[in-house]
């Protein structure tokens, strides 16, 4: 394993301790927050030209959480990648700070507001066309939930964007199957999604959310196409890297005890120990 792969597994681990940790105390919605932290602990590690010196800078890139539920994951990943200080995650939901359940400018790294979901693909079609308009370079990568692809105006930003051909727009499905308390499939199903996207004039990419050197070759080289905004499909499994609520209806938003708390990062120290053995003997 390479050591930039283990620094990979590591950083996501990380971020999903911090996950669970604010699944207590008020509670957090677990399962997506779960399903997309190998995802974005990814794109800020290697896809993502920001830095925490170069948050305002006019040459950065651009990351929006549309579904700003799974803000943990996001506030994780800052924390450990020194955008805020990781003390700052104890006060999730406290009255002395702005982490909370829904992302908020008021943390650094943090671009735009969400929680009502289907508009922040609107707002980064907004940014992608005001970098086209100053000749910029910057990209803007939007990450949208499965369910949320229900609303309406996902779809009338869709057309918009690939109507002005805006190739350095990318929006990231967190494809975990779920919205809210049924599957996507069992309520307004979504499949075929690519074709559906490149119906739309997208050009679309599908791979696996939870294996990095997939997520690599689906983010190689994006903008992927000159003239078309891209979207790439994540699949991923609701609470990754918990077997005990991995894929359940009824582990969408939860506010677990403190005992319930340590026993679920002992889950998670159990499995993640179990995966690095059985890659060390595939090595062997």
């Amino acid at each position: 394993m390479s050591e930039q792969h283990q620094e990979l597994i590591d950083l996501a681990f990380r971020v999903r301790e911090h996950i669970i940790r604010m699944s207590g105390d008020g509670g957090c919605f677990i399962g997506a927050s779960l399903s997309c932290a190998d995802l974005i602990a990814f794109m800020y590690k290697r896809v993502l030209r920001i830095s925490p010196e170069t948050l305002d800078a006019p040459d950065r890139d651009y990351l929006l959480l549309s579904k700003g539920h799974d803000v943990p994951a996001l506030y994780g990943t800052l924390a450990e990648l020194g955008y805020i200080d990781r003390a700052r995650l104890a006060n999730h939901l406290k009255t002395n700070d702005d982490i909370y359940w829904h992302p908020n400018r008021n943390v650094a790294g943090i671009e735009f507001h969400s929680g009502s979901l289907g508009h922040l693909l609107s707002v980064s079609a907004g940014i992608a066309t005001d970098i086209k308009l100053r000749g910029g370079d910057n990209r803007v990568f939007v990450v949208l939930g499965d369910g949320e692809l229900n609303e309406g105006s996902v779809w009338e930003a869709a057309l918009v964007s690939a109507a002005h051909r805006l190739d350095n727009l990318v929006a990231v499905v967190d494809r975990n199957a779920f919205q809210a308390n049924i599957r996507t499939e069992d309520l307004i199903p979504l499949e075929p999604l690519a074709p559906k996207f490149e119906a739309f004039g997208w050009n679309a990419r599908r791979c696996d959310g939870h294996d990095f050197d997939a997520l690599a070759d689906a983010f190689d080289g994006v903008p992927a196409r000159d003239g078309r905004p891209t979207v790439i499909i994540c699949d991923t499994v609701r609470g990754k890297g918990l077997p005990s609520i991995e894929a359940r209806a009824d582990r969408w938003f939860v506010n677990f005890t403190a005992e319930e708390v340590e026993a679920l990062l002992n889950e998670l120290r159990t499995g993640a120990k179990a995966t690095l053995s059985s890659e060390a003997l595939h090595v062997r």
